[in-house]
C-alpha cells in the first residue's frame, strides 16, 4: 500500500507545484507532510479510529524545517512581500488579495503584529515611490501646504471674533445675562 500513498502523494504535490511556485526544498518537506497525512490517514482508517485533524505529525524533523525563520516583519522583503495567510509572494499586498481572507490592511497588520504605518509593498517598490515623490517635489509641497493651511486657519478665527477682541477671548459680559422675552 505504501507504493500507492506514495503515487498519491507525488501527484498531490506535482498539482500543488503546478499551480504556484515552489522551491525544491518547500517541494521536499510538502511531499513529506502529505505522505505523513496520508499515513495517518490510512493508520485510522486500518484501525477504524476516526482521524484528530489536530494530531501532530511524528515526524521531529518536520517540525524543526518548518520552524518560523522570523517575525511577519521578515515578510518584507526587498523585491517580494509574503502574505502570511496564503504564503503567497507580491510587490505588494493589495487590499483585494487581503479581502480574499475577510481582512482589510488595518486588520491583516494587527493580527500579524505589523506596526499600523508599515507599509506592505516590498521594499525597493517603496524606496522607488519615495524617490519619486521627491523628485516630484512632493515633500516640499506638503511643507507649503500645511504652512498655508496653518495661516487661513488662523485668519479664520481672527475674522470670526468680535471687534476688540483677540481670538480666543470668550464674550465679556457686564453683568448677569438678561432674560429672553
Amino acid at each position: 500500500m505504501s507504493k500507492k500513498l506514495l503515487e498519491i502523494t507525488a501527484e498531490i504535490v506535482q498539482a500543488q507545484a503546478t499551480v504556484g511556485k515552489m522551491s525544491p526544498e518547500e517541494i521536499e518537506l510538502t511531499l513529506v507532510r502529505t505522505f505523513a497525512t496520508l499515513q495517518r490517514m490510512q493508520t485510522a482508517e486500518d484501525g477504524g479510529k476516526p482521524l484528530d485533524p489536530g494530531a501532530p505529525c511524528e515526524d521531529s524533523r518536520l517540525e524543526d524545517r518548518t520552524g518560523d525563520k522570523g517575525g511577519p516583519m521578515d515578510s518584507i522583503q526587498e523585491n517580494k512581500v509574503v502574505c502570511l495567510e496564503c504564503g503567497v509572494e507580491m510587490r505588494q499586498l493589495t487590499a483585494k488579495h487581503l479581502g480574499s481572507h475577510n481582512l482589510n490592511p488595518r486588520e491583516y497588520k494587527r493580527k500579524w503584529g505589523l506596526p499600523l504605518k508599515q507599509s506592505l509593498s516590498a521594499k525597493s517598490l517603496s524606496k522607488a515611490r519615495s524617490k519619486a515623490a521627491r523628485k516630484r517635489g512632493l515633500p516640499a509641497n506638503l511643507v507649503k501646504f500645511q504652512e498655508e493651511r496653518k495661516r487661513k486657519k488662523a485668519e479664520a478665527s481672527r475674522a470670526a471674533a468680535p471687534q476688540g477682541q483677540r481670538p480666543g477671548e470668550g464674550k465679556k459680559t457686564g453683568g448677569p445675562p438678561k432674560p429672553v422675552e
